[in-house]
């Protein structure tokens, strides 16, 4: 899952009850540089990642990205990919004094809730190996079986996986049209365009 959860760094984690951190879906440029500032903080600058590693292409082509915070400081990040029958969990990426368990756990659950909501049943991701037994005791996940482990950006890496359940109101082919124009996460909420069709059709042909 390109996670860095690296608990032996020599920070002091703070201790944050659940509710303080929310969890939104980035749907600005500015909310996107967030997660672009986060990752480069902990991948570039921990891990001496390069930045044609760290960055690469896949950030704006099919992808969302999902932001913790504490308060108006963003404080993780994840991205998610959407392949046909599964969802990619990429980029699970949490500042340093924020490693706790906290951060993390609000940033899976809130993956894995978007992409049952989305209708996946399973979501995937590539995990150091490292972190391997940090993301099952966080996030349920499970080492893929017959998988071999494989190597890319100096680290070490394991397939994982993650079995969902779409919850009753799931986005379908068969929602309503007003909920599949709203914004991605925001199906429950009215959105523009929901107001738009209040006004009559001036353009009917």
């Amino acid at each position: 899952m390109n996670t860095n959860l690296n608990l032996t760094e020599p920070y002091q984690p703070v201790r944050l009850p659940k509710e303080a951190v929310t969890v939104c879906v980035a749907r600005t440029l500015e909310e996107l540089m967030q997660a672009m500032a986060i990752r480069s903080l902990v991948y570039m600058g921990e891990q001496v990642c390069p930045y044609d590693e760290e960055f690469d292409g896949n950030d704006i082509s099919g992808a969302t990205h999902l932001i913790a915070r504490i308060g108006r400081e963003p404080v993780g990040c994840v991205r998610l990919r959407w392949f046909a029958d599964f969802a990619k969990l990429e980029r699970l990426t949490v500042a340093p004094h924020y490693r706790g368990g906290t951060v993390p756990r609000a940033l899976l659950d809130a993956a894995f809730d978007l992409a049952a909501k989305k209708g996946y049943r399973r979501i995937m991701g590539h995990t150091q190996v490292r972190l391997a037994p940090v993301l099952k005791r966080l996030g349920k996940v499970s080492v893929r079986a017959g998988r071999k482990p494989f190597t890319f950006s100096d680290h070490e890496y394991v397939e994982t996986i993650r079995e969902l359940t779409p919850p009753e109101d799931a986005v379908t082919i068969d929602s309503d049209p007003m909920v599949l124009l709203r914004p991605e996460g925001a199906w429950d909420r009215p959105g523009v365009l929901d107001r738009s069709a209040a006004r009559a059709a001036t353009n009917p042909h």
